[in-house]
């Protein structure tokens, strides 16, 4: 049943560190249910997003609702209500698993019969239940990020927060990370995931804002984004030639030129892909469908960062 308003609600929403400014005047709406990702660069401006969301940050300017209060004097009951899975690995290295969990079901007053039923139906639910007396130390990178993960879903909140919840990992875990939060989704529950994988939010969210520098650059659905500034097929051309870069420009076909190489973004693949590989690709070109990386890269630049 819906709330009839946004789990999360920021308008004009500002931080700012002495003279600079970390995030600026954004706003963004988070519904019930939803899995919205919040990418960027490093230095866009999410962690201030996340840290202010949960209450740890003030904010500076604008405002922020959660569960429709503001965030400035609703902080302790929206707490009550999230839960947050960090990037860092904060699990206790002198406790158990099972005592992991325990202890800090104990942080949210919640009785020991439901705080043991809570943990084994979370050790049960994350596959971690043969791990239940081991220590912390024992567990591979994937099964301490679900222990993280498992933490964060101790109080049965009604929003969840991901900061990067799958950096580090292995393939093999990262899917096993991304199927629990399909799960998750799945049950109706609301998360606001930040991620430096496309592939990941591209799969797990329903919609995202790009950020850089502070501000929004765009937000939709994955696939809406894709369609618009990266186009249903791509085409990469090794080493290109005059006359392909001419024809692309003439044609004024939506397009990328980098070192050695020219990036072409066609929604019209048949015929624009035809004429290219017949007239323009004796050797080595690349057809291949348009992706969330592509829109990323073109909004953010292809510059690293410090």
């Amino acid at each position: 049943m819906g709330t009839g308003y946004p789990i999360i609600e920021a308008v004009d929403l500002g931080k700012r560190f002495g003279s600079f400014t970390a995030v600026d005047n954004v706003s963004f709406r988070v519904e019930q249910g939803e899995f919205f990702g919040l990418l960027g660069p490093n230095g866009a401006g999410k962690t201030s997003i996340i840290r202010m969301m949960y209450g740890f940050s003030p904010l500076s300017s604008g405002s922020m609702k959660v569960f429709d209060l503001d965030i400035s004097s609703g902080w302790r009951i929206i707490r009550s209500r999230i839960g947050v899975c960090q990037q860092e690995n904060t699990l206790d290295p002198d406790l158990s698993v099972e005592n992991n969990l325990l202890v800090f079901a104990g942080y949210y007053r919640m009785s020991r019969k439901k705080a043991v039923q809570r943990t084994s139906d979370l050790l049960d639910f994350f596959a971690l239940n043969h791990k239940r007396k081991a220590q912390v130390s024992q567990l591979s990178g994937g099964m301490a990020r679900r222990l993280m993960l498992a933490r964060s879903l101790i109080n049965e909140p009604s929003l969840v927060i991901l900061d990067e919840p799958t950096t580090g990992l292995d393939p093999q875990s990262r899917h096993q990370v991304w199927d629990k939060l399909r799960d998750l989704r799945s049950r109706g529950l609301t998360l606001v995931l930040t991620t430096h994988y496309m592939e990941e939010a591209a799969n797990l969210c329903h919609r995202l804002i790009i950020m850089d520098k502070g501000r929004i650059l765009v937000q939709g659905s994955p696939d809406e984004l894709i369609r618009e500034y990266a186009g249903t097929s791509i085409v990469e051309v090794e080493n290109p030639g005059p006359d392909i870069i001419s024809f692309i420009r003439e044609k004024n076909i939506r397009h990328e030129e980098l070192v050695n190489r020219l990036i072409v973004y066609t929604d019209d693949p048949d015929s624009l892909g035809r004429v290219i590989r017949e007239r323009f690709c004796p050797k080595k070109c690349i057809f291949r469908n348009g992706t969330l990386e592509d829109v990323f890269l073109r909004l953010t630049g292809r510059e690293l960062r410090e």
